[in-house]
């Protein structure tokens, strides 16, 4: 009895919270963490926004469902370009700092919540999060989860949710997409772009037009039928193979895209705004850069549109979802996906995996326009120790670090390729 009593104070003592002050401050309401109240998990925090510095994997109170949530121990998390401009502030009402980024994850469910139905403990899921995807685990609601065919790999299922259920919505529910039309996909390489690719490729005779970075070609060059550079003339080089324009015009650049997307497109099309990364132009949120990217949107006549038959929509998949409660719908769309990836037909493409640790590494390779298909948290990875020294936190709070001198002018120098 005694043996047994030690080891049950180890363990209590082990599971001792060492809680920040910024993380007492937010909890004094329900008083601080106790010895035994909760386990520890590990998490990718941010704690304020700004540059990769601001990021840092720290332990955290690990999260209990609530009614209709599912616990999932995840696996795998999916990177995506918005993680950037959250990371950055650069977002309509951004949730208070710190946090805990990443809306996507693939994992096994470890407990139900109260109401729950149709899933059991050790069912392998992928899922939609809002927030806090970037966790050994989450915590979420039932509607937002879907169950992982047998023969996808967590990395594929964490690659899946966003951008093909983006891809899928814009070119089926809004633009609908038909036989023999065309489209027009920019950033062709990324996650979204190469969805896009997969789901015209199921449609017969849809010409789709591709801008990407110059060194990605030889990689995507089979996925869509036309190809640029992302620095050419591509209205001129569409128009010289289409003299009429396309059908459907996807844009996530914004700024002065948006009116060559519309001059682009052919009576009844529709052009598509999903995503402004024309706004990132560096580490740091600018305000310069987010006031020239509008400066050259032009300005949307509404009697130019009734005049020449043209279309213009935009598209949230996270506010589909956390803010107008269409879960049902998307539920809806996953069951057509998840159709089409057991019939062979699509596929995710996944460019790396990446240590938790490895996250800054992780964020600067798709700024940096690097990547081929999605980047990929995977929780279980171990990270390369010379990348991972800079990530690790360095106190269990995870406190804010203090920018390091020298910092602003790698700001300066980093580019931003798309």
């Amino acid at each position: 009895m005694a043996k047994e009593g030690a080891q049950r104070a180890e363990e209590t003592e082990q599971m001792i919270e060492k809680e920040g002050s910024k993380e007492a401050a937010e909890g004094s309401a329900a008083g601080s963490l106790r010895a035994g109240d909760t386990k520890e998990m590990r998490a990718v925090v941010l704690s304020a926004f700004g540059g990769l510095n601001k990021l840092r994997v720290s332990k955290k109170a690990m999260p209990e469902p609530q009614e209709g949530e599912l616990k999932i121990r995840v696996k795998a998390c999916g990177l995506n370009f918005i993680d950037l401009m959250v990371r950055q502030g650069n977002i309509d009402n951004p949730p208070k700092t710190p946090l805990v980024p990443g809306f996507e994850c693939s994992g096994i469910v470890e407990a139900l919540g109260d109401s729950v139905k149709g899933f059991e403990i050790g069912d392998r899921v992928m899922a939609f999060v809002n927030y806090n995807a970037w966790a050994e685990v989450v915590c979420t609601p039932v509607e937002f989860v879907y169950k992982i065919p047998d023969d996808m790999s967590y990395s594929e299922a964490a690659a899946f949710p966003m951008n093909f259920v983006t891809a899928y919505m814009m070119l089926f529910e809004v633009a609908n997409l038909r036989e023999g039309m065309s489209v027009l996909v920019h950033s062709a390489g990324g996650g979204v772009g190469q969805a896009v690719a997969q789901l015209c490729s199921t449609i017969p005779n849809v010409t789709v037009f591709g801008t990407a970075s110059s060194f990605k070609h030889e990689a995507i060059k089979d996925s869509v039928t036309h190809l640029f550079d992302r620095n050419a003339d591509y209205v001129q080089e569409v128009k010289r193979i289409s003299a009429d324009g396309v059908d459907i015009v996807l844009d996530c650049l914004c700024g002065e895209n948006t009116g060559k997307g519309l001059s682009l497109l052919k009576p009844l099309g529709t052009y598509i705004l999903y995503g402004s990364s024309n706004m990132v132009t560096g580490e740091t949120k600018s305000f310069f850069s987010f006031a020239k990217s509008w400066w050259q949107v032009e300005k949307v006549n509404p009697i130019k549109l009734y005049e020449e038959n043209k279309v213009i929509a935009g598209f949230s998949l996270l506010n589909l979802l956390f803010k107008q409660n269409r879960g049902g719908l998307i539920k809806g769309v996953m069951d057509k996906l998840l159709n089409l990836y057991n019939n062979k037909k699509i596929k995710p493409v996944v460019d790396s995996l990446w240590a938790l640790e490895e996250v800054k590494e992780a964020m600067q390779r798709i700024h940096d326009r690097g990547n081929i298909g999605k980047l990929i948290l995977d929780v279980e990875k171990a990270p390369t120790p010379l990348m991972a020294n800079d990530s690790t936190e360095t106190s269990e709070a995870g406190e804010e670090e203090e920018d390091h001198e020298g910092d602003n002018e790698n700001k300066e120098r980093m580019p931003f390729i798309q």
